[in-house]
């Protein structure tokens, strides 16, 4: 069966829960407020693609390419981005929404999340080397045995991080977010 390849081409208020994007290889393609939310993305693959504004919560992404793939007010509840194709893994959120997705064992380094909502999103064990977490609600995110070297947490609030079994060597903090790196001990911090 042949693959199909559409290379810079624009999607608009395209509702792919109704009729389905077509399997394949999309390149440069911008996706303006469309749905796929509940769809299948298996196995397509996203270059150089902008999504603005659109539904993917809960679709499935089994094998799915996204290389260079910047994401802005986007609803995405519960995406399990670790069963992404790995290779070439790479993308920014602004704006967006991403309640309870996981990023399981994803090599996702220098990913940038900025004005997002992250709660209960499950990062354990990725590879979150110089990532920037910009203005992000983190409540109950899951930070285990993640690599956090050098990430950027300066004005992202309400993340409970673990420095034992979490590598956060040079990551940047500010005064006012240390107390997450210190609720294992139950204690209160007053200012």
């Amino acid at each position: 069966m042949q693959e199909t390849y559409i290379q810079d081409k624009t999607f608009d208020r395209n509702d792919f829960a109704e009729i389905p994007l077509a399997k394949g290889e999309y390149e440069g393609c911008i996706f303006n407020s469309c749905n796929f939310a509940d769809g299948d993305l298996s196995e397509f693959k996203f270059t150089d693609c902008a999504f603005n504004g659109c539904n993917l919560s809960s679709a499935k992404l089994n094998k799915t390419a996204f290389r260079d793939i910047k994401f802005t007010d986007c609803k995405m509840l519960g995406l399990r981005f670790d069963a992404c194709n790995e290779f070439g893994l790479s993308f920014s959120f602004d704006g967006c929404k991403l309640n309870y997705s996981s990023f399981y064992k994803a090599k996702i380094k220098k990913t940038v999340f900025k004005n997002s909502h992250l709660q209960e999103v499950d990062f354990s064990e990725a590879d979150l080397t110089t990532a920037i977490f910009d203005s992000c609600n983190l409540t109950r995110a899951i930070f285990d045995h993640t690599t956090l070297e050098k990430a950027d947490f300066r004005t992202s609030y309400n993340y409970s991080i673990d420095p034992e079994t979490n590598q956060i060597k040079k990551a940047k903090f500010s005064i006012s977010g240390v107390s997450g790196l210190l609720d294992k001990y139950d204690i209160d911090i007053e200012q």
